[in-house]
């Protein structure tokens, strides 16, 4: 199936009646849905789709890079077509009044839907508000999703550039030079307004006023001010009080607009948005942010750096199961505030060796295999879990086989020892595995973290073995 086709073969599973939103990370399509699907199945059977992540009520369909993406366009493009067809319809329709009838005069029943129950309606309510956390996550995901590209690129040009003026000290002088490096640094220029920005987006305020005000925090002309006897400063409280800036921006902003007249909204609402979110931010926001930004920094820094090779241990062990709960989005924030205010964060070498384990347990997995399908699954998802793309090998072979996740773990354990106890910095956010050395502040010793991790989590994977699918079994 083409892109549009598969996005089809999805809407038609899940029900577009029942989708809400459809959007996409790096590697999975998210269709937000409005009440509970049985359809979980019915997707993992879908030539294309390789795993299913139900997240309170966003289901996460695993794709693959740029599937994801080009999935999501299309599923976007249907869901607006048959809206604009659903409107159209609905202006010819007779009206609830009056229903219609058939041939024989009878007024049919009303078609039962997903949520029309209360006993249905009651259950969902009640588990998401259990999730409300992971739906927190989720939404810190949605925000920073936008500006990986930004960090991957400016973190690579970085790291490139790093290992150039190793290898030549010369280049330094170069105008050639000190302007790429100046590029490689550029997300960091606005990346407070582009945090703001896309945080008030995320809770339905107008994108430009968060931005606005994330950006009066990292404004020059701070330093030329002194409030109540305090000097205020630039910068201070970083991605965390961006963050709350924009999201509180988008509070106050809807609330306003609900109670002050349509003909006065245009101007009152951003006018007293912007007094309320910029005096708030100076005495709130960035204290509170410089106060999470200096426990979360210190205390990540601190574990590693202390903890050496125990704390990476760790670390690289549990992430395949953080990522497979979908909280390691909350890590996000941590990565871009130890970019912003170290210029690299240590968190994610260690973090990126738990995909280097899957690769060696699968690939001792398509050794020691005899089902064909099973070894072909291996070989079409191996190039991608190299390059750093976890999820094919988790929902395609790892996790269904249950014994080669455990070695993949052990072989990520071995891998983050290995960085944690090297202290390897990445320059670079949203990559991993064998892309992530060249934006790392040292290469060969990266590199070196990774092949422990495929050799750990090969011969884990080997000695602890795994019950063999018959040739007719496929993992899904």
């Amino acid at each position: 199936m083409d892109n549009r086709q598969l996005a089809k073969k999805i809407l038609d599973t899940v029900g577009p009646e029942n989708i809400t939103e459809a959007y996409n990370c790096m590697t999975r399509l998210r269709l937000r849905v409005s009440s509970d699907s049985d359809c979980k199945d019915k997707l993992k059977k879908i030539p294309g789709v390789k795993g299913i992540i139900i997240n309170g009520d966003e289901l996460q369909i695993v794709l693959g890079p740029g599937k994801a993406e080009n999935v999501a366009k299309e599923c976007k493009s249907l869901l607006q077509k048959k809206e604009n067809r659903g409107n159209i319809a609905s202006e010819n329709s007779p009206s609830a009044a009056e229903p219609a009838s058939d041939t024989t005069g009878n007024v049919p029943q009303k078609q039962l839907k997903f949520g029309d129950g209360k006993e249905l309606h009651d259950t969902i309510k009640k588990r998401n508000s259990q999730s409300a956390f992971k739906r927190l996550l989720q939404r810190v995901g949605h925000i920073f999703i936008p500006l990986i590209p930004a960090f991957i690129g400016c973190g690579l040009l970085t790291g490139v550039l790093s290992l150039l003026l190793k290898i030549s000290p010369e280049l330094s002088g170069s105008s050639i030079f000190q302007y790429l490096k100046l590029a490689g640094g550029s997300i960091f220029t606005v990346l407070n307004a582009f945090i703001g920005l896309y945080a008030c987006r995320e809770f339905g305020g107008t994108p430009a006023l968060g931005g606005a005000m994330a950006a009066l925090l990292t404004s020059p002309g701070l330093a030329d001010i002194s409030l109540f006897g305090t000097q205020l400063v630039p910068g201070r409280g970083g991605i965390f009080a961006s963050l709350l800036a924009g999201a509180v921006t988008a509070l106050i902003e809807t609330r306003l607009r609900k109670r002050i007249p349509d003909s006065f909204s245009l101007f009152l609402t951003p006018l007293i948005t912007i007094v309320i979110v910029s005096l708030t931010s100076i005495f709130i926001f960035q204290p509170l942010g410089g106060l999470l930004s200096d426990f979360l920094g210190y205390y990540t820094v601190h574990s590693i750096q202390s903890g050496g090779a125990v704390t990476g241990f760790i670390i690289g062990g549990i992430f395949l199961p953080v990522v497979m709960a979908g909280i390691h989005h909350g890590l996000t924030p941590i990565h871009a505030d130890m970019l912003a205010s170290m210029g690299m964060t240590i968190l994610l070498p260690i973090a990126a060796m738990a995909g280097c384990g899957q690769v060696g347990a699968s690939f001792a997995v398509y050794l020691k295999t005899k089902n064909r399908e099973l070894k072909k699954t291996v070989l079409s998802s191996l190039p991608v879990g190299i390059m750093g793309i976890g999820e094919p090998l988790i929902y395609g072979v790892t996790l269904p086989l249950g014994k080669p996740f455990l070695g993949a773990c052990i072989g990520g354990a071995f891998g983050g020892a290995w960085q944690a106890w090297h202290g390897i910095g990445s320059y670079a956010l949203g990559i991993s595995g064998l892309p992530l050395a060249p934006a790392t502040n040292h290469v060969l010793l990266y590199l070196g973290g990774v092949f422990i991790a495929y050799a750990a989590g090969f011969t884990a994977t080997w000695l602890i073995g795994f019950d063999d699918p018959p040739e007719e079994e496929i993992p899904a």
